[in-house]
């Protein structure tokens, strides 16, 4: 299968037309800790094994960049020793950060605890990510061409303030925009305001989810989904995702990835029918979800011109390959090269 052959790409021939993906999500740091067991109060435990991570978009970022396109995080960034680390971690990795710095205050962290059984306890301490305007955003004018992520993390704190000024200065008719809106949407959302959630169903986004985040805002949105008539020996699930995506996106009015794990995404075009990609069934090494390495890949493959349909086909095999990979838990997205040669090799 020698997807460079269905369609051209936009490569760009020198840096000022590099295909760029800007994400306008919050970065902090991850401290994974193994314990056997949970503490009660007042009690001590010891960890295997500690290592700070970067969370948020930073995965979303690391994975756009390792397809060869320019990557920016055009988020909020303290000036304390989190902050430190995650500077370093972006110019290690190749990505600009083009946002705004916040002096007198550190980035955020979470603590995130894992028990022999794999259950994770996590504890969220926000910083300069989380405490933006409706100015923070201000600066950002997507060049031609360009994808614009949209972390949930961004939904719910002061910076949402910034992003719902972003979001309305876009408008609502993506037709009018020479650069593309995708957000991943998050299983938090009833802590997201209701004007917030309306401005982002007018801009009419390109939405990536999981299966759970996909009820989620089915559920928020007051769509109602009978899946009485899925509830069949076989099949069940692949009618279940089709009706799902059917009528999330025909109140969605936009276009809609739902993932699956192993089973691929399932993809809605405004007015079209539920098209299945299938998936790259692997076996995972890792405590943590590819979700992130699957929307920065999609991305970058749509900043390089690649239709919504192949882009997510090349983020599945992207996906499948950093399941496979972990650091700490943490899954490692593949490079370009890796992720196109398991492609041709279908």
């Amino acid at each position: 299968m020698r997807l460079g052959t269905i369609i051209p790409r936009r490569d760009g021939g020198n840096a000022a037309d590099k295909p760029t993906v800007i994400s306008l999500g919050q970065v902090w740091m991850d401290v994974m800790l193994d314990v056997d067991d949970m503490p009660q109060a007042g009690d001590f435990a010891m960890t295997s094994h500690t290592k700070p991570t970067p969370g948020g978009s930073y995965r979303t970022l690391d994975a756009a960049s390792r397809m060869g396109v320019r990557a920016q995080h055009a988020g909020v960034i303290g000036d304390g020793v989190w902050a430190t680390a995650i500077r370093m971690l972006l110019r290690r990795n190749g990505i600009d950060h083009i946002g705004e710095n916040l002096d007198g205050e550190d980035s955020g962290f979470r603590l995130v605890f894992q028990d022999e059984e794999g259950r994770k306890t996590y504890i969220a301490h926000y910083g300069a990510e989380a405490n933006g305007d409706e100015h923070t955003f201000d600066a950002i004018n997507p060049p031609h061409g360009a994808v614009v992520h949209i972390g949930g993390n961004t939904l719910m704190n002061q910076t949402a303030a910034g992003l719902d000024a972003f979001i309305r200065r876009a408008g609502n008719d993506p037709r009018k925009r020479d650069w593309t809106l995708v957000l991943n949407s998050t299983n938090a959302l009833n802590q997201v305001s209701d004007k917030m959630i309306e401005d982002l169903v007018l801009a009419r986004p390109i939405w990536s989810c999981n299966r759970q985040e996909a009820g989620t805002l089915a559920d928020r949105l007051g769509v109602h989904i009978d899946e009485s008539s899925t509830m069949t020996v076989g099949g069940g699930f692949d009618k279940s995702m089709k009706l799902l995506c059917d009528e999330l996106g025909n109140a969605l009015r936009a276009p809609l990835v739902v993932r699956a794990g192993s089973r691929g995404a399932w993809v809605r075009q405004p007015g079209g029918q539920v098209e299945h990609i299938e998936g790259f069934p692997t076996k995972a090494v890792h405590t943590r979800s590819a979700g992130a390495c699957h929307t920065g890949v999609m991305c970058a493959m749509l900043a390089k011109g690649w239709s919504l349909t192949d882009a997510v086909r090349i983020a599945n095999a992207a996906a499948s390959l950093a399941i496979k990979n972990s650091d700490y838990g943490v899954p490692v997205c593949p490079s370009y090269r890796e992720t196109m040669a398991l492609l041709e090799a279908q």
